[in-house]
C-alpha cells in the first residue's frame, strides 16, 4: 500500500511540477483482480481499486490490516465508500450480495468483517472506486442506486458550469460516522467545477475524474487561493486535497468526477469561499 505523508502549505509553494503528482495525485487504480490502495495521512482517508476479472477478490488483497491499521479486519474501525465505474459487477458483504450497476454505491459501515468484489462478465469488468475514513460507531449498509441518489442542479450553461450533484453518502440521505462521497456530472459544453472556489479548513477532499476521452484532460486548480498550482489529470486519476486547498478545475470537455470528505463536520456550507477574481 503506497502512503502518503501530510504537505503543508509553505513547503507546497516550491514543488515541482513533478513533485506534485508524487504528493497529491493516484493513478493506475485498476488492475486485473488486484486491490491498489493508497494511505493519505490527510484525515487519514484511505483511496482504493478493484477490477475483478477472473475471481471474486478480497478487499484485503495484498494488505496487511495489522501492519497498516493496527486492526484484525480491515473494517473493524473504518466505514468505506464504493462506487461501480465500470461493468455490472457484485459487492458480498459478509452474507449479504448486493448487485452494483453503472455509478452505483454501496455504503459499508464500521464492523463489516469480510467484503468481496467480483465482476457479472469478465469482458466488461467491474471497476470499484472506494474511499474510506476512520469511525468511531456504526450504522447500517445500505445501496444507494443511481436514480436515488439526491441530486442538484448548479451552475450554467452561460458559465460553462452547468452540473448535476449526484449525493449519495450525504447526511441527506443516509447516516454515516464522518464520510460523505456524491458523484457530479457535467453537461456536454461545461468544463468548469466547484467555481468559484474554496476550501473548507476542517474537512479534506478528494476527486476522482472520469468518463473524460482518452485525448481529453482536467486541469485542475490546488493551493491557497493566493498562491494556486494545477495538475493535469486524465481519466480515472484521483487528487488529495488538503483542507488548506482549493480544489476546482476545467476539462477539454465535459466529464464527471466522484468527491469524497472527511473531517470535523458533515456541514457542506461550512467553507470559505473565495472570489474568482481573487485568485492568484
Amino acid at each position: 500500500m503506497d502512503v502518503r505523508y501530510s504537505v503543508n502549505q509553505r513547503d507546497f509553494k516550491r514543488y515541482t511540477t513533478q513533485e506534485l503528482r508524487q504528493e497529491f495525485l493516484v493513478e493506475n487504480l485498476y488492475q486485473p483482480d488486484q486491490v491498489v490502495a493508497v494511505y493519505s495521512h490527510v484525515d487519514r482517508m484511505v483511496i482504493m481499486g478493484c477490477m475483478p476479472v477472473n475471481e471474486a477478490v478480497s478487499i484485503e488483497k495484498g494488505i496487511d490490516v495489522w501492519k497498516s491499521f493496527g486492526t484484525h479486519y480491515y473494517l473493524e474501525r473504518r466505514e468505506i465508500g464504493i462506487f461501480n465505474i465500470g461493468g455490472n459487477g457484485t459487492i458480498k458483504v459478509d452474507d449479504v450480495t448486493y448487485q452494483l450497476g453503472y455509478k452505483d454505491c454501496l455504503y459499508i459501515t464500521r464492523g463489516a468483517k469480510e467484503v468481496w468484489f467480483a465482476s457479472e462478465d469478465p469482458s466488461a469488468p467491474a471497476k470499484f472506486y472506494m474511499v474510506s475514513a476512520p469511525a468511531h460507531c456504526s450504522y447500517e449498509n445500505r445501496l444507494i442506486k443511481i436514480e436515488d441518489a439526491a441530486k442538484k442542479a448548479c451552475g450554467t450553461a452561460e458559465a460553462s458550469n452547468k452540473r448535476v450533484i449526484n449525493q449519495f453518502i450525504h447526511p441527506d440521505v443516509l447516516k454515516t460516522c464522518q464520510l460523505s462521497m456524491g458523484l457530479t456530472i457535467l453537461e456536454s459544453g461545461s468544463v468548469w467545477n466547484s467555481m468559484p472556489a474554496h476550501t473548507h479548513e476542517r474537512r479534506m477532499e478528494i476527486y476522482m475524474y472520469f468518463e473524460l476521452l482518452p485525448e481529453d484532460v482536467v486541469f485542475h486548480l490546488m493551493g491557497e487561493g493566493q498562491e494556486t498550482r494545477h495538475l493535469v489529470m486524465t481519466n480515472e486519476q484521483v487528487v488529495i486535497s488538503p483542507s488548506w486547498s482549493i480544489h476546482c478545475g476545467a476539462g477539454t470537455r465535459n466529464y464527471s468526477f466522484i468527491w469524497a470528505m472527511s473531517g470535523e463536520n458533515q456541514a457542506f456550507e461550512d467553507m470559505n469561499t473565495i472570489p474568482t477574481v481573487e485568485l492568484r
